[in-house]
């Protein structure tokens, strides 16, 4: 019980919240901001740990930044105080004073994981040694330039028989103008044999040179066998260790009842969960709390130093449990503890209004409010696809071309034919359409205007969030410009070039791009009243008049 902090302010009139925290859309209770607040001070002080957070100037060690868990428990009689965690390892070390162990120790010393660690990297030793051999790395020249010449050689004789034939054929001609019946057959014998002794002597040197590739390329599957003999031994190791470490993580529910990785996933035998996956901030925090029967009362994660390079994460900001390493663990470890409600089966779009901007025989325009989905979800029906479908039966489907984040605000086409829809969408694909959005950021820009460059991918780990990704993204280009700037925020309009899930958000979030997130994006900076993003400027060609047509739609912020 020693891990339980005890506030150092009076808490006795704070309000405690009726359910627990929904741990993947939340804002941090009270007492969760509270606790956390002290352990900033801590970690400001840098008593706790000599990790480095990229914070401090001239700090020994790789900086990187942190996520840290608060969990705010019931212990004893009626007695409130609060647990600390952190994601993965900190300093190295995966145990640390004043924070909840992890559900299970990787890197205990002799621990069977450090084995076996020590037996694939000595594994991965072997095949580098291998193949950074003198002897190796040589006959693969050899063989490359062997290659490569016998290629060239073939092809100089391959032309050579190409020419021959077109001679002969030449020759036959002229000489069936000029020589007698019998001896044009007796001509005609000679070439034949000509071509097949050609073609013979071409087979025996192909075949020679084979021969000779071939006795190169043995010699070097002398060292490539070896390595791959290697790597297969590596991989069924690494298969059986990664077996092994996730049956030692043994997950506690609410009802005591315990649960294995392996059961947790249930594609575990086809796709191995995320790395990490067990070391997060949540599932430390709740497994100790239930070995130790305290009640769970709210949950918080915040960030703490330099954000990733592919993720957006800003010092101090809370952030929900991510989806791929998290969702099914804590799915198990919530059974039997009343937790709020998930806020993405239940619409708050009923008492939203979609406004028609404009309506002819061949396309809508709207004005979608924020917080109504474009198309129908998994769980949510109402959507401006099912409010258009609804009012207009017989426009043909498919009514829509293009879609907005169900958070943004602003400007949508739609078509009433399958004609119009063809010829946008053509359009959008050949990026001819001119969209305009107008947003408001939390902070200040330099600049008053620019581009940003930055390629996007999902992040798989933590759907539907998309990463900064040179080697796998998607090209994803944004034009920008101030328009003013009021009281630490800044108003910009954006022109998207590209069209990429999130875009905009993550170009303004993240630090390659402008560093200040959209005020209300509860994705990638803090959730507010709503998202201050806005589609309000769209010009594109008419798909019956062929004429351009422009609409603009005034943003409610």
């Amino acid at each position: 019980m020693s891990l339980i902090h005890k506030f150092k302010k009076d808490i006795s009139k704070i309000i405690l919240p009726t359910k627990f925290t929904f741990p993947f859309y939340y804002e941090p209770h009270e007492l969760t901001l509270l606790a956390a607040q002290e352990l900033q001070a801590q970690l400001e002080k840098g008593t706790l740990t000599d990790h480095n957070f990229g914070l401090r100037e001239n700090q020994e060690g790789k900086a990187i930044g942190k996520m840290f868990g608060i969990l705010i428990v019931r212990y004893g009689e009626g007695k409130i105080g609060y647990l600390r965690a952190f994601s993965g390892l900190l300093g190295g070390k995966a145990l640390l004073d004043g924070f909840v162990p992890p559900v299970f120790n990787l890197f205990e010393q002799n621990s069977f994981y450090k084995r076996g660690e020590d037996q694939l990297n000595a594994l991965t030793k072997q095949i580098k040694t291998i193949e950074k051999n003198n002897a190796y790395r040589s006959l693969q020249n050899e063989l490359k330039a062997k290659k490569e010449a016998v290629a060239n050689e073939q092809e100089l004789e391959r032309e050579k028989i190409k020419h021959n034939k077109a001679r002969r054929k030449e020759l036959r001609i002229e000489a069936k103008k000029n020589l007698s019946s019998t001896d044009y057959i007796s001509y005609l014998e000679d070439l034949a044999k000509e071509s097949i002794s050609e073609k013979s002597k071409f087979k025996k040197k192909s075949t020679k040179l084979k021969n000779e590739v071939e006795l190169i390329q043995e010699n070097c599957d002398q060292f490539t066998s070896k390595i791959l003999m290697l790597k297969k031994q590596r991989k069924e190791k690494s298969i059986n260790l990664q077996d092994a470490v996730f049956e030692k993580y043994q997950f506690l529910n609410y009802r005591k009842e315990r649960k294995g990785a392996k059961e947790i996933f249930p594609n575990y035998l086809i796709q191995k969960p995320p790395a990490g996956t067990g070391d997060c901030s949540a599932p430390k925090l709740l497994q100790y709390a239930f070995l130790n029967d305290l009640k769970p009362i709210a949950l918080g994660e915040f960030w703490w130093g330099v954000p990733p390079k592919k993720e957006i994460r800003k010092h101090k900001n809370f952030y929900p449990s991510c989806h791929g390493r998290c969702k099914p663990i804590l799915t198990h470890m919530l059974e039997g503890l009343e937790v709020q409600d998930n806020p993405f089966l239940t619409s708050n779009s009923k008492n939203k209004k979609l406004q028609i901007v404009h309506e002819d025989d061949s396309i809508i325009i709207v004005n979608k409010p924020a917080e109504l989905l474009s198309v129908p979800g998994k769980s949510i029906y109402d959507s401006v696809y099912s409010r258009i479908k609804e009012i207009r039966p017989n426009a043909e489907q498919p009514l829509i071309i293009h879609r907005l984040d169900m958070s943004t605000s602003g400007i949508m086409i739609l078509s009433k034919t399958k004609e119009a829809n063809k010829f946008i969408q053509r359009q959008f694909i050949k990026r001819t359409i001119k969209k305009r959005y107008v947003a408001i950021v939390d902070g200040t820009i330099d600049q008053s205007q620019g581009l940003i460059d930055l390629p996007l991918r999902l992040d798989i780990n933590d759907r539907p969030k998309q990463l900064v990704c040179y080697e796998h993204g998607k090209s994803a280009q944004t034009k920008w410009k101030v328009i003013e700037t009021k009281e630490g925020t800044t108003k910009i309009h954006l022109e998207p070039l590209t069209g990429r899930t999130h875009q905009l958000r993550v170009h303004m979030a993240h630090p390659l791009g402008l560093n200040t997130p959209i005020i209300g994006d509860d994705l990638y900076g803090n959730k507010s009243r709503r998202l201050l993003l806005h589609a309000e400027h769209i010009e594109f060609i008419h798909p019956t008049s062929r004429e351009k047509i422009e609409f603009y739609v005034k943003a409610e912020f």
